[in-house]
């Protein structure tokens, strides 16, 4: 486990949900300030807002890319390439460690439900989901992807 999944898995740990640990572990080469990017992440905890679509930590390594990596003309087809090949290289990674890159596939068998009120952050909350292991993961491919 890197450093910034050991981060990503303490912020998480702290009450932030899995984007924000994800995305904020890497506050220092993406430039944003810990709130800001908190900010920014917050809606795709849950796979966006719990909805269970796109895991959170996901979301958050995928912020990670296009903040240091995205393109920003549109007129780009090539670096938009570029970016999506990214992307799917982080994605297939992901699953190949995980099974899957969506939030209810992952949950399967513990519970998770859609929508509703977020459960409280319990040690039993933490010991039946594998969220904090898929934070520590996302956090670590994406990791070694930007190295």
């Amino acid at each position: 486990m890197s450093e910034r999944g050991e981060k990503a898995e303490k912020l998480f740990r702290e009450g932030y949900n899995c984007t924000q640990a994800v995305f904020c572990a890497f506050c220092d080469v993406t430039g944003y300030e810990l709130d800001e990017a908190a900010k920014l992440a917050s809606p795709f905890g849950g796979g966006m807002g719990r909805l269970r679509e796109v895991c959170g930590a996901v979301s958050g390594a995928l912020l990670v890319l296009g903040a240091i990596e995205g393109y920003s003309t549109p007129g780009d087809p090539e670096a938009k390439k570029k970016h999506y090949e990214r992307v799917r290289e982080f994605a297939r990674r992901f699953s190949e460690k995980n099974g899957s890159i969506v939030c209810r596939e992952l949950l399967a068998g513990v519970g998770a439900t859609v929508g509703g009120d977020p459960e409280p952050r319990t040690e039993e909350f933490y010991k039946k989901r594998p969220c904090p292991n898929l934070i520590r993961d996302a956090a670590d491919i994406v990791s070694e992807m930007i190295e």
